[in-house]
């Protein structure tokens, strides 16, 4: 009896055990990225357990993936299948993950795309961003000059973040433009477009007059502008197309993505270094001009960098050109960033990549970095604000861009994949190409 229910306590553990394999399968294959980018003249390697297969949809045009021979002849009934799917050609195809090899389970499509080459950055950068409309940072009390106390904004639902576009269908310039157009107006109702969370609705409210200074407010505080420095990522000879900081620029106040009504970026030169220290994030202090002498204009701002057009070619003093590494591609180990510190002069520095993340989806927090470079640690501590954006070079290839630092460790912080970064800049499109399944 006691052999029995050891038995039949075995049993039950391996069944567990082999529940708990297949359901890691099952979710892992439903929540399998719905499209996954190869260079051409790589491979693709994916691990699937018995019950589910995978298999080539057939397309119009043929040779552009293949299951390598090797791998073709060793299919059967076994628990683990290995499959290398080779390309062959860019265009789009597609992997169908089946059930006993009948039940179509998930489609997965593959963009297979030439190597890209791409002028890498590291110049130090200054960046001018005008907001869309205006955007509301604070909300405040108005004590009329009748000695009351209001708050037209709040009444009306607005809230800090929201971005006021239009007044009365007249398209708000930046703030000194509302002014002139609520003493304007005086104290009638108008009409308020406004957005948030990339939606827009319309309210009214009625502009009180102040007692303080006799003008008319409507009880809240707003910003049109910022600047700053940062670090160029790329530059694509072919489109043009620029991509810097790695992360977006938001509002000190708000933390919310400002958004862009025109911008630009210009030639920085370094002032002056803060160090980074434990708690205490260093920064890099530089100066530009408003002058007409624009590298680029501003397209957008989004959470993975700033995008736009370069007016006038930019060189790299360390590389012409150097192809990008899809994220599959990059490893743990040794690398190095491209960067100002110093006399206008991009220096490479050397760093580790501690960890990299498989990301379905683009987010900031890729991989993992560490500077080991004696002389970077030396003039700043490691990684500074202003050193966002600096491209990670690895094997001679553009693997991502720094993007924030540890605060409680300046000689840490993370990197984004360059594969996200061209994607917001529209420059790793998706392939034409015709699929069809197989009649």
């Amino acid at each position: 009896m006691h052999n029995f229910n050891k038995r039949k306590k075995t049993i039950c553990f391996v069944a567990l055990i082999v529940v708990l394999a297949y359901a890691v399968q099952i979710y892992n294959i439903i929540h399998f990225p719905s499209q996954i980018d190869i260079i051409k003249g790589e491979s693709k390697n994916i691990d699937v357990i018995f019950p589910f297969t995978a298999d080539i949809l057939n397309m119009k045009k043929d040779n552009i993936l293949k299951l390598s021979e090797e791998d073709r002849g060793k299919l059967g009934l076994k628990i683990k299948n290995s499959y290398d799917f080779e390309t062959l050609d860019k265009g789009i195809a597609k992997i169908e993950f089946k059930l006993l090899g009948l039940i179509p389970v998930k489609d997965i499509k593959v963009n297979i795309i030439d190597r890209l080459y791409l002028v890498p950055g590291g110049h130090s950068i200054g960046v001018k961003l005008n907001t869309k409309g205006v955007l509301v940072v604070a909300l405040s009390q108005i004590t009329g000059a009748d000695g009351k106390i209001y708050n037209p904004a709040k009444s009306a639902g607005i809230k800090i973040g929201d971005a006021i576009l239009e007044i009365n269908d007249i398209k708000v310039k930046d703030s000194n433009h509302v002014i002139k157009l609520l003493n304007d107006l005086k104290n009638k109702k108008i009409k308020i477009k406004v957005q948030r969370n990339k939606k827009n609705f319309t309210t009214f409210i009625t502009p009180i007059k102040s007692k303080q200074d006799n003008c008319y407010r409507l009880g809240l505080w707003v910003r049109d502008k910022t600047a700053g420095i940062g670090t160029l990522t790329f530059y694509d000879k072919n489109s043009n197309y620029f991509g810097a900081l790695g992360h977006g620029i938001t509002d000190i106040d708000t933390a919310q993505l400002m958004t862009v009504e025109h911008g630009e970026i210009m030639e920085a030169k370094v002032s002056s270094i803060e160090q980074g220290k434990k708690g205490l994030p260093g920064e890099i202090r530089g100066i530009f001009f408003d002058t007409d002498d624009i590298l680029g204009n501003i397209e957008r701002n989004t959470l993975f960098g700033i995008y736009g057009k370069i007016k006038k070619d930019v060189n790299n003093n360390l590389y012409k050109e150097v192809p990008i590494a899809l994220q599959n591609e990059v490893k743990e180990g040794k690398a190095y960033i491209l960067t100002t510190v110093e006399d206008n002069k991009i220096e490479k520095y050397d760093i580790e990549v501690i960890k990299k993340e498989l990301q379905k989806t683009p987010d900031q927090k890729s991989m993992v970095i560490k500077v080991t470079d004696k002389e970077l640690l030396k003039k700043t501590g490691g990684i500074v604000q202003g050193m966002s954006g600096s491209p990670i070079i690895q094997d001679g290839k553009l693997i991502g861009a720094v993007t924030h630092v540890f605060v409680s460790d300046p000689t840490k912080g993370y990197g984004l994949y360059i594969e996200w970064m061209l994607r917001e800049a529209g420059i790793l499109l998706e392939n034409n190409s015709e699929f069809a399944e197989a009649k």
